[in-house]
């Protein structure tokens, strides 16, 4: 026996594409892209290299601006969105009798405040403290949250767990509404460790044709920041109290590689069992899927990988599916990368179209999808699959359904 549905209920965005819902649906849908280009210099070396970069959030309603900015830059991408989410929710303030927990995707912390301090002239990065609270426990600190808070660091993945943990925790009725989402925050040496890894475009010089998922031209994908950060509750719980609903969590799945640190794994094996066991767990038929949110990040194997997969899981229906990939648009934002695929999702769902794949001008062969390239298109959405795999092989499917 099923167990009551567990709902979206509010939505906080910070991102490239705006900061709230709305623009953001808006500014997506539109194939607006948030690529520019910036410039980093290490060791007297300066690297040029496209980036999405997200800016910095206003100061959440109530709240005193100065003591708002004076917060690190990933605290208050978290702060904007956990508090515009609830607001968004109907909860306007502190509730004693309502538990609320947070599960907040979200890594290499301590690496971001070592190399702050290093670029302040410290030395924390020699002594190793870890007496500083996570970003998850400042938020909950802050909001006054009197439920469970986690982080999760599962890389592309983070978030996409967060929403499963989150929707958990309401099943066994822990939390009576959870916070879930994901952050990040990009740094100059993760913008250099990626590059040596050579997984980013080289395309500084036309930065907005730099992200190409799926395109036989594709040379690796481009780094976005930001956070989205959802409530979620039961059904009967937003049914009792009016409130608005945007989709139903209905399944996740997930899955590892096991096979290398950064490369996806040749076999489709893996990423195919997440989007199965998602499928399975939302009691749905790969053909009543109307719109795939790929991972797909403009890398050369990944983007192959995944569309083996997706014809692995989807068999003939693969042809009729929409697929796009939002990271053509946003950039790929790491460990919130899952939070912003969602709220694309929902996007989709609200507007009943499908987001495009910009710059996706000669499709790969080795991917042939239904895509959906340069402009969205309308097209009924009532179920969403949304597929975020991480560094190490470890692959998440989310599916959300329109609410009934």
């Amino acid at each position: 026996m099923r167990k009551c549905p567990v709902v979206i209920t509010g939505v906080g965005a910070a991102t490239a594409l705006g900061h709230d819902f709305t623009t953001f649906a808006a500014n997506l849908l539109a194939g607006r892209s948030a690529a520019g280009a910036v410039t980093d210099a290490q060791a007297g070396v300066e690297i040029r290299l496209p980036f999405c970069a997200a800016d910095d959030p206003p100061a959440p309603p109530d709240w005193d601006a100065q003591t708002f900015q004076s917060m690190p830059r990933s605290e208050r991408f978290v702060l904007w969105c956990a508090a515009n989410a609830l607001s968004d929710a109907g909860y306007t303030a502190a509730r004693p009798e309502v538990r609320i927990g947070l599960v907040l995707g979200s890594g290499g912390e301590l690496l971001r405040r070592w190399e702050g301090n290093w670029s302040a002239g410290g030395r924390e990065v020699y002594e190793g403290r870890t007496d500083s609270p996570t970003l998850a426990e400042s938020a909950a600190r802050q909001l006054k949250l009197n439920g469970p808070v986690a982080t999760i660091a599962a890389a592309c993945a983070s978030a996409n767990y967060a929403f499963a943990q989150a929707r958990r925790w309401i099943e066994l009725g822990l939390v009576d509404i959870c916070l879930a989402g994901g952050v990040e925050t990009v740094t100059p040496i993760c913008r250099s460790a990626f590059n040596n890894l050579r997984a980013l475009s080289r395309r500084a010089d036309e930065p907005q044709k730099a992200s190409r998922p799926f395109d036989a031209d594709r040379d690796g994908f481009v780094m976005g920041e930001g956070a989205a950060i959802m409530v979620l509750e039961s059904a009967d719980r937003a049914r009792r109290r009016g409130a608005r609903t945007y989709a139903e969590v209905a399944g996740f799945g997930a899955s590892s590689d096991a096979f290398h640190m950064i490369i996806p794994s040749s076999d489709p094996a893996p990423a195919a069992a997440a989007m199965q066991a998602a499928l399975d767990d939302a009691a749905i038929r790969p053909d009543q899927v109307d719109y795939v949110n790929a991972h797909a990040t403009s890398t050369p194997v990944g983007d192959k990988g995944e569309a083996r997969a997706l014809h692995t899981v989807f068999g003939p229906h693969v042809a009729r599916v929409p697929v796009s990939s939002t990271k053509s648009i946003t950039g790929h934002l790491l460990s919130a990368a899952a939070a912003v695929e969602a709220l694309a999702c929902l996007a989709a769902i609200e507007h009943q179209a499908i987001p495009p794949t910009l710059n996706l001008d000669a499709p790969d062969p080795e991917c042939a999808l239904c895509h959906v390239p340069h402009t969205s298109i309308a097209h009924p959405v009532n179920i969403a699959v949304s597929n975020s795999f991480g560094f190490g092989g470890s692959n998440t499917t989310l599916v959300l359904r329109k609410a009934a």
